[in-house]
C-alpha cells in the first residue's frame, strides 16, 4: 500500500533532525501537517466573502477573490455556518500540500541559521520577536530624546516563569517639547501581532517607528508628530505565540497550556479576551471550546497580555463615553487605537458585536474612509456574517470613547516579502502616518481636506528679511468611496503658519489663495508668499491646512523653511577603499529640491548626495560635483587615488550555480579565463546590508563576454550584454535588514577562448 502524502511529509520532518532541535515543536508541526480540516469556501458574492472574513477570521487560511473562493479551517459547526450562507466547501487539497511544503523547508532553513537568527525562515523581511526588540532598543539608544521603551506587563509564559517575554510598547515623542500647561500631548497607541501567524503586522509597525524617527529633523511632518504628538507601538502583543508562529505553524492564540493542552491549538485568543464585550453575544461572537481558534478565555481579561493592553490603554486616555451603549463619546475627544492584522484588506472600525452602527459611527466611517484611501483596502463596520465579541476595541472605544480600527493587512497570514515591500507598506505607512497626523481631533479633522505637493518655488531658502513663494493643493477627495460614501465639498480656504501651529499660544495664521483666484473646486492649487522677516537663520516649520465649504478644518501638511545669510561651501567627502569609493555631497546650498551630479574623472557619471563607484584601474581620477536648487548652483571637485584590489584567479570547475568560486576579498579583482566557446564562470559572495554592490567586467578586445548577477535561489536580479570589446557593469543595492548571498556569472557570447585570447578581468566592490 502506497504511503499518503502527509505520511511522507512527516517521515521526511524526523529526518531533519528537527526533534533534536525542538521535540515540542516537532509535535506540533506534526499535528499541522496532519490536519485536513481545511475547505475551499467558494463564495455566493464578494459582500458574503468580505463578511465571512470578518466573522471567521480566525479560520481564514487564504483569500482568492478573484478566482471565488476562500480558504478556511472549518470545524462541522463552522462548516453548517458558512452552507447556510450558499457556501459551497471542498478539502483544499493543493492548499494542505503546499502547507507542508512550506512547513518542511521552513524547519530546514531554521536548522541551518541555527538560533540565532534575526529573521523567520524563509521571510527575510520578518523580524524574529527578538530581533524586534534589538532593533527598537537600538532606536532608544540612537534617540534617546525622541524614543523610550516600556514594559507594559508579562506574557503568559513568562507569568509562569516558563521563557516568554514583557510586553514593550515603544514610546515616540520628543521630550524637549512640552504639552501646553493643563493639557497633554494626543496619544495614537498601535498594537500588532496580537494573532501571532500574522507575519507583517510587527514589521509594519516597526518600520513605522523608523521612519517618524529617522524623519525627525529631515522630513517636516515626522518633525511635528513627534513634538506635538506622542506614539505608542506595542510592536507584539501575543510574544509567546508569535515564537510558535516563527515555525510556521499556523498560530493565532497565546500559549497558555491550561486550555486545549499540548496541541497546536492549546491557549486562548485574545482578541476575543478583552474586558467590555467579552461573551456578550450569546456565543456567536466568539468560542467557549477550549481549542477553538476563537477560544474566548475562561473570563473576561483572563489572560495577562490582554490584562496589559487594557490597563496601558487605560493610562493613556480618560473615559470620555457614557456608559449606555448609545453614549457617544464627545465631537473633541482625543487620541486613536490601531488593531494591526493581516489579512484581508480590510479597514474595520466598531461595532463588531452588533449590526447597529456605533453613536460615533459617522465619525468612525469618515476617518475609516480616509485610510482606505491609502491603502485601498474596502471600509466598513466590523461586523460580519455574525458579531464578534471580547476584542480589542473594547476597552479603547466601547469603555473611553476612543477612536478605534483594525486594519486587515494584504492577502495572506504567511505574506511575501515581495508583497510586504511592493504593496503593504506603501500603502499603510502613509495611513498610519496620517492617523499620527490627525489624533488630535479625529472625529472632526478626517472631515477636512488634505494639503498635498507641499512645496516651494525658491528651494525653500531664503535670506533674512526675504519671502519664499508656497506651493501646494488641498483636496477633499481623497476617500475611499467602495462602502457607503462620504460627502465633498469645495476648498473654502486655507492657511500656514510659521513655528507655532494653533493649539499654542502666539500662533498666526498666514491666509494662503487659490491659483486660479477663486475658492470654488474640491481639489484646488494653493499659493502664498511668506515673509523671513523676524525669524533668526536656521530652520523653521510651517505648517499648512485647507478649510472646506463646510467649515471643517483639515490635517496639517508641514515643510522646513530654511534662513540662511550664505551658504557654506560645497564639499566632496571620499572615502576609498582599494578600487572601491564612496562620495558624498556636504554643506553646499540648503533646501529640499537640491540635486547632485557627478563626474567621476573616467568618464563615467552619477547622481545623489551620497553615492559609490568602483574604478575600473589604479590610478589618480578628479571628482567634479555641481548642487543644483532654487537658490543657485555650486560646485566642488576633489582628486581620489585609488590602488587595485585583492586579487585571485579564477578556478575551474565553476561553471554553474552550485560550483561557484567563493570570494572573500572586497573589493576584489578576478582575473578570469575563457577556456572554450560558450564557457561560463560563476563566483559567489555575501551582499552586505545596505551595500550597493558594483560589478565590472572588461573582456579582452575581441571578444563579447556578459554578465549576470543572481540571488541564493537563482533568480536573475541584474544583467549587462554589451558588444564586442565593451565593458559591461551592473550595481545593486541591497536594501534588506541582513547580507545576503549573490552570484555573478560570466557567459561567453562570441570572440575569443584559450590562455592567449580568452582573458577578462571582474572587479567586484560594496
Amino acid at each position: 500500500m502506497k504511503r499518503t502524502l502527509t505520511a511522507l511529509a512527516l517521515a521526511a520532518l524526523s529526518s531533519t533532525g528537527l526533534h533534536a532541535h525542538s521535540a515540542d515543536t516537532a509535535e506540533l508541526l506534526q499535528q499541522e501537517m496532519a490536519n485536513r480540516n481545511v475547505f475551499k469556501a467558494w463564495f455566493p458574492n464578494r459582500q458574503l466573502a468580505r463578511r465571512a472574513a470578518i466573522s471567521l477570521h480566525g479560520q481564514l487560511l487564504e483569500s482568492r477573490l478573484d478566482e471565488g473562493y476562500q480558504v478556511f479551517e472549518l470545524d462541522p459547526i463552522d462548516q453548517s455556518r458558512l452552507r447556510a450562507f450558499g457556501f459551497r466547501l471542498e478539502v483544499a487539497e493543493d492548499f494542505i500540500r503546499d502547507r507542508n511544503s512550506r512547513l518542511l523547508r521552513m524547519q530546514k532553513e531554521a536548522l541551518a541559521a541555527g538560533p540565532e537568527a534575526r529573521s523567520i525562515p524563509s521571510y527575510t523581511c520578518y523580524e524574529t520577536v527578538e530581533e524586534t526588540f534589538t532593533q527598537a532598543q537600538a532606536l532608544v539608544a540612537a534617540k534617546p530624546q525622541l524614543a523610550t521603551w516600556l514594559d507594559a506587563g508579562n506574557s503568559w509564559q513568562k507569568n509562569q516563569g516558563s521563557g516568554g517575554y514583557d510586553l514593550q510598547v515603544l514610546k515616540l515623542t520628543n521630550s524637549a517639547v512640552a504639552a501646553p500647561p493643563g493639557q497633554s500631548k494626543p496619544k495614537l497607541f498601535i498594537n500588532s501581532a496580537i494573532h501571532a501567524r500574522e507575519y507583517a503586522t510587527a514589521p509594519l509597525v516597526l518600520e513605522f517607528a523608523r521612519q517618524l524617527l529617522n524623519g525627525h529633523g529631515v522630513d517636516a511632518d515626522a518633525t511635528w508628530v513627534l513634538d506635538h504628538h506622542e506614539v505608542h507601538l506595542m510592536l507584539h502583543a501575543n510574544p509567546d505565540g508569535r515564537k510558535r508562529a516563527e515555525t510556521g505553524l499556523s498560530w493565532r492564540k497565546n500559549t497558555n497550556n491550561a486550555h486545549c493542552a499540548n496541541t497546536n491549538t492549546r491557549g486562548v485568543d485574545l482578541n476575543r479576551n478583552f474586558s467590555q464585550s467579552w461573551n456578550s453575544t450569546g456565543g456567536e461572537g466568539s468560542s467557549g471550546s477550549a481549542c477553538s481558534l476563537t477560544y474566548r478565555g475562561p473570563s473576561a481579561g483572563s489572560e495577562p497580555e490582554t490584562q496589559a493592553i487594557e490597563a496601558y490603554v487605560r493610562s493613556l486616555w480618560p473615559d470620555r463615553r457614557g456608559p449606555n451603549p448609545g453614549d457617544a463619546a464627545p465631537a473633541d475627544t482625543s487620541g486613536i487605537h490601531l488593531d494591526i492584522h493581516s489579512f484581508s484588506q480590510l479597514v474595520l472600525w466598531p461595532w463588531g458585536a452588533t449590526n447597529a452602527p456605533a453613536p460615533n459611527g459617522a465619525a468612525l466611517a469618515t476617518l475609516g474612509r480616509r485610510f482606505a484611501w491609502f491603502n485601498g483596502y474596502t471600509p466598513m463596520q466590523s461586523i460580519g456574517l455574525y458579531p464578534t465579541d471580547g476584542t480589542s476595541d473594547a476597552v479603547s472605544y466601547g469603555e473611553l470613547g476612543v477612536a478605534a480600527y483594525t486594519f486587515e493587512l494584504g492577502t495572506a497570514f504567511f505574506e511575501s516579502c515581495a508583497n510586504f515591500t511592493n504593496s503593504i507598506k506603501p500603502g499603510n505607512l502613509p495611513a498610519l502616518m496620517y492617523a499620527a497626523k490627525v489624533v488630535r481631533t479625529p472625529y472632526l479633522t478626517p472631515g477636512g481636506p488634505e494639503v498635498t505637493g507641499l512645496s516651494w518655488v525658491n528651494g525653500g531658502v531664503v535670506a533674512p528679511g526675504g519671502s519664499a513663494k508656497l506651493l501646494a493643493s488641498a483636496t477633499d477627495l481623497r476617500f475611499n468611496q467602495s462602502q457607503g460614501a462620504e460627502a465633498t465639498q469645495a476648498i473654502a480656504g486655507a492657511e500656514a503658519y510659521i513655528n507655532t501651529p494653533p493649539w499654542l499660544p502666539g500662533a498666526t495664521p498666514i491666509a494662503l489663495q487659490a491659483a486660479d483666484g477663486q475658492f470654488d473646486s474640491p481639489t484646488e492649487a494653493l499659493t502664498g508668499t511668506l515673509s523671513s522677516r523676524g525669524l533668526p537663520s536656521g530652520k523653521h516649520l510651517v505648517y499648512v491646512r485647507a478649510r472646506d465649504a463646510s467649515g471643517s478644518w483639515g490635517p496639517f501638511s508641514a515643510q522646513f523653511l530654511e534662513v540662511s545669510a550664505a551658504p557654506a561651501p560645497l564639499r566632496i567627502g571620499a572615502q576609498c577603499s582599494a578600487l572601491q569609493c564612496s562620495f558624498k555631497a556636504t554643506g553646499g546650498l540648503s533646501g529640499a529640491l537640491s540635486s547632485y551630479s557627478w563626474r567621476l574623472g573616467d568618464g563615467r557619471s552619477a547622481s545623489g548626495q551620497q553615492i559609490g563607484h568602483l574604478y575600473a584601474q589604479a590610478g589618480t581620477y578628479l571628482v567634479e560635483l555641481t548642487q543644483r536648487s532654487g537658490a543657485g548652483t555650486q560646485t566642488a571637485s576633489r582628486q581620489v587615488t585609488v590602488q587595485n584590489s585583492g586579487t585571485v584567479t579564477e578556478a575551474e570547475p565553476n561553471n554553474s550555480l552550485a560550483s561557484a568560486q567563493a570570494l572573500s576579498f572586497n573589493p576584489v579583482r578576478v582575473n578570469g579565463l575563457m577556456d572554450v566557446s560558450g564557457d561560463q564562470d560563476w563566483f559567489t559572495l555575501q551582499h552586505e546590508p545596505g551595500k550597493t554592490l558594483s560589478v565590472l567586467m572588461q573582456p579582452n578586445a575581441s571578444s563579447d563576454y556578459d554578465l549576470y548577477v543572481y540571488d541564493a535561489n537563482g533568480v536573475e536580479l541584474a544583467r549587462s550584454e554589451n558588444g564586442s570589446g565593451a565593458a559591461d557593469s551592473v550595481s545593486l543595492v541591497n536594501s534588506g535588514a541582513f547580507s545576503a548571498r549573490r552570484y555573478v556569472r560570466v557567459l561567453y557570447y562570441s570572440g575569443g577562448t584559450g590562455a592567449a585570447n580568452g582573458r577578462y578581468t571582474l572587479d567586484i566592490g560594496q
